[in-house]
């Protein structure tokens, strides 16, 4: 796999992301930081350059992202603080008494489409979405940010043949292929590949691209569809990429930062913010 394409390919920096994200994890002795890291230059694409984010929540025309694998929330808060949508302080004060922020997504936090902690959820609500919109003749697209372990669930390929049934070409699902679910790889607790030739048989586009190349990935979420259908991104990427620590080690699904992991991870991202 391709080494990250430099941070400012993105109005999103996705090492500024891992930043928050770490330093989140800490304040609040949280897990599931692999889990938000994979898919941080997927939601940098999103929400940095691709996404017509319009005039704010109650603007019905605007794109919306909706995170099915809800364990990696801290991903898109690190996001929203940046583009302003959430203060800072509610990072600082991440999974503590009495904070907005806990480690799931919400629907009661601005601008979170959905409550993602029971995986298989959030897709259906995305194809609800979908739906919704185009009989409501609204413009806007949906987005929808699932984990492959997730796509063990059977209400995700319900939501799948559905949205295919129906054309619903606003709609793009992006599998966060990282090949790690909780408990083991992907390939030994259920193997779901080929994740592309599955979509396609359920009706939709499909492309199939490196998860941390923030160039192509904002490329393919640009590319106009001509063949209305919905569209599935698989999305490959790496459990922990960008602390060589946690890269493609599954123990950091649910392990916590130490005093001294958190200044290791510090120095890291550091370095890799002055070479960006």
């Amino acid at each position: 796999m391709a080494e990250n394409k430099s941070d400012t390919a993105s109005g999103l920096k996705p090492t500024e992301l891992r930043r928050s994200i770490v330093e989140m994890a800490y304040a609040g002795s949280s897990v599931h930081i692999g889990c938000a890291f994979s898919m941080v230059e997927v939601v940098s694409s999103l929400l940095g350059q691709v996404m017509n984010l319009g005039s704010g929540a109650d603007d019905r025309s605007r794109d919306r992202i909706l995170l099915s694998k809800g364990h990696g929330v801290m991903a898109l808060y690190a996001a929203y603080s940046a583009l302003g949508w959430l203060e800072k302080a509610h990072l600082e004060k991440y999974f503590s008494d009495g904070s907005l922020l806990h480690g799931l997504a919400e629907a009661r936090v601005p601008l979170m489409e959905v409550s993602a902690g029971s995986l298989g959820h959030g897709l259906p609500v995305a194809v609800g979405y979908a739906l919704g919109k185009r009989r409501l003749g609204e413009a806007g697209h949906v987005y929808c940010i699932v984990g492959d372990g997730e796509m063990n669930e059977g209400s995700m390929w319900e939501a799948v043949l559905f949205a295919g049934h129906h054309g619903l070409e606003n709609l793009t699902i992006i599998v966060d292929a990282n090949a790690h679910q909780a408990m083991g790889r992907i390939a030994d607790v259920m193997n779901m590949e080929p994740f592309a030739a599955k979509f396609a048989a359920f009706g939709f586009e499909t492309h199939d691209v490196d998860g941390h190349d923030l160039e192509l990935l904002t490329k393919t979420f640009r590319q106009p569809s001509t063949s209305g259908r919905p569209r599935a991104v698989i999305a490959r990427t790496v459990k922990g990429k960008g602390l060589s620590f946690m890269e493609d080690n599954n123990e950091w699904h649910y392990r916590r930062l130490t005093p001294e992991l958190l200044e290791a991870a510090r120095k890291e991202l550091q370095g890799k913010s002055n070479h960006a």
